[in-house]
């Protein structure tokens, strides 16, 4: 790779990382290509962009950056990729599932709304991170559950009247 090549590899990076709230970085090493073929595939589907990377150009793409990455570059070593994804629970649920078929992908690190989590044991905090639409909905449901309270002591006291 030619220093021109290496230049654009990292513009490209820190492009896609200004644009992105969640990312994962996650060592699929030792995956054949048949399960990683699987892996990109469940990626796509779930609006994930996964992407091999080498760890120096991923370091200078975070220290271009303007978002602040903590020590996330301190684990940029042996293989990594990226996962690019909107939800912030998105990536660690497909982890997970994938885990459940040979314990790999490992988790490196992950970083959410400026948040940062290191290792592999935060992959079941991060599953459990509600997204944005599962929030919506649970304040919808609590916003709703005293106006149905209201319409059915309403309903109520009009029966009774009757």
């Amino acid at each position: 790779m030619t220093r021109e090549d290496k230049s654009i590899a990292i513009q490209d990076l820190t492009a896609q990382l200004a644009d992105t709230k969640v990312i994962y970085v996650a060592d699929i090493s030792g995956l054949n290509a048949a399960t990683t073929s699987d892996l990109r595939r469940a990626c796509f589907k779930a609006g994930i962009k996964l992407e091999v990377v080498k760890n120096t150009l991923l370091e200078k793409a975070m220290e271009a950056s303007e978002n602040e990455y903590g020590d996330l570059p301190s684990i940029l070593k042996g293989n990594s990729a990226i996962m690019i994804g909107e939800a912030a629970n998105g990536p660690a649920k497909i982890i997970k599932e994938f885990r459940k078929k040979g314990g790999i992908p490992v988790l490196k690190g992950a970083y959410i709304n400026e948040e940062i989590y290191i290792g592999d044991n935060q992959l079941d905090a991060l599953v459990a991170i509600k997204s944005r639409e599962e929030m919506i909905g649970e304040i919808i449901g609590l916003l709703q559950s005293p106006a149905q309270r209201v319409i059915s002591a309403l309903k109520n006291q009009f029966k009774d009247e009757e």
